[in-house]
């Protein structure tokens, strides 16, 4: 594994934390076990054609993470991994990354009405298109549909991309393009490239898990942002922005994940002008602004951005086949070098099967009959769950009614947390994300999630009854007691 890491010498990021960035990795995965023995520094500084002090520098800080230790005339060797590093290394297995959609709270699965998850329900999936058109590659391509890849991306899909993403009113070409596996790698790969030890990031508040443990795994400062019915908190970010220096922001301007929230048009200029005025690079994460009910105000960024201060990252998971696993970056020039480099240490390449087949499912414009179905399924969910919310749950429970996406973000009365919420609606078949696993820190304990992703109409109507219980149950039960063996999603 050592024998594979590469320094770019071009890049703006130090070399010794290129390194240390590699080599922490390689631990955290258990690539390198405890006990091995490091290369010597001279040799290493050889083979990787840089100073000893880069070397030195980057063992200093494995180091002071107790990531290693020295043995004085033997070298340097991998530590045994701490208590302390747990959070770390879950964060680098994939297995272990927060992903709602693999949630399991009960061995009655069959029964359990999910309203934690953010994935479709396997009905919607397009798997008749799906079968014919892999069916089509191989005919076409034969075993050249299995071949290596190039790290960018298969060519035609990124052709193919460039015209799609042209209806939001946003220009790419297909340089500026980069075919990632999934949003969550979207977000790996660019921490990795802009974050460094100790670096400052901006986040909405509250904001996707996922990101948070991406950035946490960074050792990046976390700065949130509090984000309201019409966006992020302009005043705040500004107040913050003259105190930090922030690598980027990270946001979801549309149907923001947990809340629902969409950005005003005016908040989205706003922020674009404060990125031009304080040189802020942006990480817009769009994955629902397809899933619009009841206005177009979906405009994204990117379609504002004249300076290319922002790196777009869109995911076909929500509204195609999340197992699947794509999505794609659309990134300034500038940057795309550094990015590039990142997504081949990633995993080289992203599936080019899959590739392939997308890019016939756009081509043979299946992909708009599919948003079309979707939008008809979910519309339906949708306004049954704001009637239920309405009709069921007591008016101490507050929350806004989003304009689109999946999600409805509810905020309890403050003798409840979303703890206690969680147990009793689990013990009643009822899955739902409690609202502090979408905070960076001190989260309150009152809000919790639901997804409209998962759940028919009728299992909408039963679930929401039976919460609307729970919930009035617990006010009017002041001994109500939590137990504490209980583990709240993480």
């Amino acid at each position: 594994m050592i024998e594979n890491i590469e320094l770019n010498k071009s890049a703006t990021k130090h070399l010794y934390l290129q390194l240390y960035s590699q080599l922490k990795e390689l631990i955290l995965k258990k690539k390198l076990t405890a006990d091995t023995k490091l290369p010597p520094i001279r040799k290493f500084a050889r083979k990787l054609n840089v100073n000893n002090v880069t070397i030195v520098n980057a063992y200093n800080l494995l180091e002071e993470e107790e990531l290693v230790y020295k043995k004085v005339g033997s070298g340097t060797f991998v530590a045994p991994l701490t208590v302390q590093h747990k959070e770390e290394q879950d964060n680098y297995l994939d297995e272990k990354v927060y992903i709602d959609e693999d949630t399991k709270f009960t061995d009655n699965q069959e029964e359990i009405i999910n309203f934690a998850t953010g994935a479709p329900t396997p009905n919607l999936f397009p798997i008749a298109p799906f079968k014919r058109l892999v069916n089509k590659v191989l005919d076409r391509d034969g075993g050249y549909a299995f071949g290596y890849q190039k790290s960018q991306g298969y060519l035609a899909l990124r052709k193919t991309i460039s015209s799609y993403i042209a209806n939001y009113n946003i220009e790419a070409n297909i340089n500026e393009i980069q075919i990632i596996s999934g949003a969550q790698q979207g977000i790996d790969i660019l921490a990795k490239t802009f974050l460094d030890y100790g670096d400052t990031v901006f986040v909405e508040r509250p904001t996707y898990p996922g990101a948070i443990s991406v950035f946490n795994s960074r050792k990046a400062n976390i700065v949130e942002i509090p984000i309201t019915p019409e966006g992020i908190d302009i005043t705040v970010l500004e107040e913050k922005l003259a105190k930090h220096n922030p690598k980027f922001l990270y946001l979801m301007p549309n149907f923001q994940n947990p809340t629902g929230y969409s950005y005003s048009k005016k908040n989205k200029e706003r922020i674009i002008e404060l990125a031009n005025k304080y040189d802020l690079l942006i990480i817009e994460d769009d994955c629902l602004s397809n899933l619009n009910y009841t206005c177009d105000n979906n405009q994204s960024l990117k379609s504002l951005d004249q300076n290319e201060r922002i790196i777009y990252i869109k995911s076909f998971s929500k509204v195609f086949m999340p197992g699947l696993r794509l999505a794609f970056l659309l990134i300034p020039e500038r940057h795309f070098e550094d990015i590039l480099i990142s997504k081949y240490i990633s995993d080289i390449f992203t599936d080019g099967l899959v590739q392939r087949v997308l890019d016939l499912y756009f081509k043979e414009e299946m992909w708009e009959k599919q948003i079309t179905t979707l939008k008809e399924t979910y519309s339906q969910r949708y306004l049954t769950m704001c009637k239920a919310l309405e009709k069921f749950l007591p008016q101490e429970v507050k929350f806004i009614t989003p304009q689109g996406g999946l999600n409805f973000w509810l905020e309890l009365p403050t003798k409840l947390t979303d703890a206690k919420l969680q147990q009793e609606a689990l013990q009643a078949n009822i899955n739902l994300a409690p609202g502090s696993v979408f905070y960076a820190a001190s989260p309150p304990k009152n809000k919790i999630r639901l997804s409209i992703a998962a759940v028919s109409q009728k299992e909408i109507k039963q679930g929401i009854k039976r919460l609307g219980e729970i919930i009035k149950d617990q006010l009017e039960d002041s001994d109500y007691r939590l137990d504490d063996s209980f583990l709240p999603l993480v």
